[in-house]
């Protein structure tokens, strides 16, 4: 495993993997706007999350997920997402994709991620 960044509520060093996990949970709970310096970080996915949930505003939230997912993470590239909602009642969109980054023999991921 190797450290590449740190937890954000722990200050632990947390895995590539975990890491990069952590950063699509960041960008897809920002809302766009609300970052200083930093105007365009973020997804429309907050804006989205109290629609219906309807067949149309759930293809609305796995494109917004994949386009803020490749415009603000390039250690990655989503090749499946799928959205639901978990027995909490808490939004929840499962990810599948290939890593760019990192070992060749260790590059496909799959989790879930809560927002």
């Amino acid at each position: 495993m190797n450290t590449t960044g740190m937890n954000a509520t722990t200050g632990r060093s947390l895995g590539d993997l975990s890491h990069i996990q952590q950063s699509i949970r960041d960008i897809l709970t920002t809302r766009i706007g609300t970052r200083t310096m930093r105007r365009t970080y973020g997804s429309i996915v907050p804006e989205l999350i109290d629609q219906p949930t309807n067949p149309a505003t759930q293809l609305r939230l796995m494109s917004a997920t994949v386009m803020a997912v490749i415009r603000w993470e390039p250690r990655v590239m989503i090749t499946k997402v799928q959205f639901f909602i978990d027995m909490t009642g808490k939004a929840v969109f499962d990810m599948e994709g290939i890593r760019r980054d990192g070992p060749r023999s260790d590059r496909s991921f799959s989790f879930k991620v809560p927002v």
